[in-house]
């Protein structure tokens, strides 16, 4: 099997236009490194992902807790799009070995950056919004972040509220 055919079905989405896929997976190292060929970084990629990550995760949060204030909503969500969440996504997702790297970047240890595959996850999902659209975004999002959505968000929530601690875990 095709790798980017295993990358779909770890995301549970097949692409239409599998080009997008591709474009999503090229650091900018190997970018600069191909301009001659025409290929375009996923930085772009990187910059709606992280709107489209951003709206389907605040969806999530506020209608999985309708009685948080805000400030505890923003913690859950800053939680959950943080670099080591995306970078666990990118782990799951097997994505250090699809990117295209730079001969600079690759033997520097690129595809082990959590920065790199954070990145990547981002693009990624803007890819599949571009493709398939925001319903389709929403649920590879979803499913990608699976259990960090429960264990992240509560532990940001702890972590804002000292005085939660205490009352969820039975200390006076």
């Amino acid at each position: 099997m095709h790798t980017l055919q295993v990358l779909e079905k770890k995301l549970g989405y097949t692409f239409r236009c599998k080009e997008q896929l591709q474009a999503a997976l090229y650091h900018s190292s190997y970018a600069n490194e191909h301009r001659c060929c025409g290929v375009s970084s996923n930085e772009r990629l990187e910059f709606l992902g992280d709107a489209v990550l951003g709206l389907v995760t605040a969806d999530y949060l506020y209608h999985k807790h309708p009685d948080l204030p805000e400030g505890d909503l923003t913690r859950m969500r800053a939680a959950l799009v943080c670099e080591e969440s995306l970078y666990e996504v990118a782990q799951s997702l097997g994505l250090g070995n699809e990117l295209r790297l730079g001969k600079g970047e690759e033997a520097g240890g690129g595809r082990c950056r959590p920065s790199i595959l954070a990145d990547a996850t981002e693009s990624v999902f803007a890819a599949v919004y571009l493709d398939g659209g925001l319903e389709a975004a929403r649920r590879v999002i979803l499913v990608s972040l699976g259990e960090l959505l429960d264990i992240r968000s509560l532990s940001a929530l702890i972590n804002s509220k000292s005085n939660l601690f205490p009352v969820l875990f039975g200390f006076s």
